[in-house]
């Protein structure tokens, strides 16, 4: 059957009949891009010292991506560790933590408050419009959590015009796989509205090699993946350009994996929230936004027997206000309220707790070619105290087609619930993770587009599980000392046609207590993707190369690099109707990014389009 899909991807490339298709005008490639999450606020990226990456709805569908993890894995900045469909997955954004990385929908704050980290690989990518990532220290705009970063997850908002808009695709592939999903959307006069749904289902490949010893494992299974989506927008836009919107995403199903005590979980990921803005004067526009997030999961035992629950409720409130004081300068200001919310089988101490934080920023443009961002932040945390953050970022924009950027900034990330409240383990006066950040770098856009950042990071008081050597228990303690160097380059060109894109890692994550390299991280990254299209058929290539990680913190257990190689197309019969087929780890590289958990072999996808 691989060797039929191949041969059905030369031929598409060679046989087919070109066909025409409507595209967006050349001139749009021109407008400057704007980034919301750097700022709170729209602000154009060529303004801001902080990196990022956009991913928007035509990427995601021009990369095939089936999954949230699938496109991640293609930044520059971030490494990933993740074995299959619906598995367990940590992003590491620059070196950082799995939970160093602030994850927000629509705004609205995710991810589990006894884990710290958020289920990318539940995210479906269907009800998905756009994703913003900004790498670097951003607790001065948003708190704990952003010490890698943040990646801020917008929700489909569909189409602005009159006519309904429809969509629908399916596909299936290796594993049993397939995928399905649809959405309408449109609006009627000042108001607009979107609704999709979307379904994916795997039988999935055996997760794990068997473990052997006493307390090890044998289960040569299939280890499958279930995931219904939906999402849903209503939005109305006033005379008096006031607007209230209302939002909801939810995911729902089932993920198997391989263990003694339970190797299956039922999940639900859900999003809900409104908000309401409007201009008080010319110059002041303020939001108001309330939302809550879930993250509900229930695990079994391999005789189907239920073992646990863990479910995370998380309130949000912001108020966000928007000062044009002139022309060149605008004024943040906002306050954020979180509560979080644990139920669980297992007895925690505490099972609440709430976060005030109060923020404000400048945004500048000083001598004509200079672009100063200044943010600061308080939060009052119920559990630890009080916290304050801050960054500065500078950018020049020179006449020669060459910027030069910097920035510094601090940030920090409260202890979970498990650190401070779980039994035997917990310590209630453990201090949150602390970190500092500087950060340079040059831009240009000459026969190409180039970036290079080189960025220090030092972070302290990380909680690390201590042993009594009496009873033989761990617990939680901020003796944690890390320091992380790298260099990020990005290079971009168009030429005859081909778009190409590299990207480069070097890395140098340290425990600065024994020197050791932080574990799961690799130290040498390189991806690079080619696309083109010839009429009606759009093909390209995606290849990722990755040098060899540790498994555990004493660099015993190495794990070898590895490098993988994406085929893509996709076939247009006209503006409606569309083909695409995937064949992804085209050198059938038997790889893995966690010691003994198997990753995809060589495996196809193919999919049909539509959309009116």
């Amino acid at each position: 059957m691989q060797k039929f899909i191949v041969g059905s991807l030369v031929l598409a490339g060679f046989n087919s009949p070109l066909q025409a298709r409507e595209t967006q005008a050349d001139n749009s490639l021109n407008l400057p891009e704007m980034i919301i999450t750097a700022t709170r606020t729209e602000t154009p990226k060529d303004q801001l010292a902080a990196a990022s990456t956009v991913y928007t709805r035509a990427d995601i569908e021009r990369l095939q991506s089936k999954t949230l993890p699938e496109l991640l894995r293609n930044t520059t900045g971030i490494d990933m560790a993740q074995s299959g469909y619906g598995q367990n997955t940590s992003v590491y954004m620059r070196g950082t933590n799995s939970d160093h990385v602030l994850v927000l929908i629509d705004g609205i704050k995710v991810g589990s408050a006894t884990a710290g980290t958020t289920p990318f690989q539940f995210i479906p990518i269907d009800q998905i419009e756009r994703v913003e990532i900004i790498k670097g220290p951003q607790s001065s705009l948003y708190g704990s959590e952003a010490i890698g970063g943040v990646i801020q997850i917008f929700t489909r908002k569909g189409s602005q015009e009159e006519k309904p808009s429809f969509s629908v695709d399916a596909g299936g592939g290796s594993y049993d796989t397939i995928k399905t999903s649809g959405t309408v959307s449109g609006k009627w006069k000042n108001s607009w509205y979107s609704l999709g749904a979307s379904h994916f289902n795997s039988q999935g490949f055996n997760n794990r090699e068997p473990i052997p010893g006493r307390f090890g494992f044998d289960q040569p299974d299939k280890d499958g993946y279930r995931n219904t989506g939906l999402n849903a927008r209503l939005g109305h836009r006033f005379d008096n350009n006031a607007e209230v919107e209302a939002f909801f995403m939810r995911a729902e199903g089932k993920n198997e994996y391989d263990g003694n005590a339970q190797n299956k979980t039922k999940f639900v990921d859900q999003v809900v929230g409104t908000s309401a803005s409007m201009d008080f004067m010319e110059d002041w526009r303020s939001t108001l936004r309330l939302g809550q997030s879930r993250d509900d999961s229930d695990q079994f035992a391999p005789d189907g027997s239920f073992t646990s629950r863990f479910n995370t409720t998380r309130w949000n409130t912001t108020w966000l206000n928007n000062f044009t004081l002139s022309d060149n300068h605008q004024l943040i200001a906002g306050t954020d309220y979180r509560v979080d919310e644990v139920d669980s089988t297992t007895p925690y101490k505490e099972k609440s707790r709430y976060d005030v934080g109060v923020f404000t920023e400048l945004h500048s443009r000083v001598l004509d070619n200079h672009f100063v961002n200044a943010s600061l932040r308080w939060d009052e945390n119920e559990a630890f105290g009080d916290y304050v953050t801050g960054n500065f970022g500078w950018r020049y924009n020179s006449d020669f087609g060459i910027s030069p950027f910097a920035s510094f900034g601090n940030a920090f990330k409260a202890p979970t619930f498990n650190d401070l409240y779980f039994p035997n383990y917990g310590n209630a006066n453990l201090k949150p993770e602390k970190s500092t950040s500087f950060e340079a770098g040059l831009a240009g856009d000459h026969w190409l587009q180039w970036e290079v950042r080189a960025y220090h990071t030092n972070i302290d008081n990380l909680i690390t599980p201590v042993t009594n050597p009496v009873t033989f228990q761990f617990s939680a303690e901020n003796i944690g000392k890390a320091q992380i160097d790298g260099i990020e380059v990005e290079i971009s060109k168009q030429w005859l046609g081909w778009d190409g894109k590299l990207g480069l890692d070097l890395l140098s994550p340290k425990n600065r207590e024994t020197n050791a390299r932080l574990p799961r991280r690799a130290e040498k990254t390189l991806t690079f993707d080619l696309s083109k299209s010839f009429g009606a058929l759009d093909v390209g290539t995606h290849i990722l190369a990755q040098g060899d990680r540790f498994d555990d913190i004493g660099n015993k257990t190495k794990i070898a690099g590895y490098v993988t190689v994406d085929l893509r197309s996709a076939y247009h019969f006209n503006k409606n109707w569309m083909l695409s087929a995937q064949l992804n780890n085209l050198l059938d590289k038997n790889y893995q990014t966690i010691k003994t958990y198997n990753t995809a072999d060589r495996n196809f996808f193919l999919a049909i389009h539509y959309n009116n």
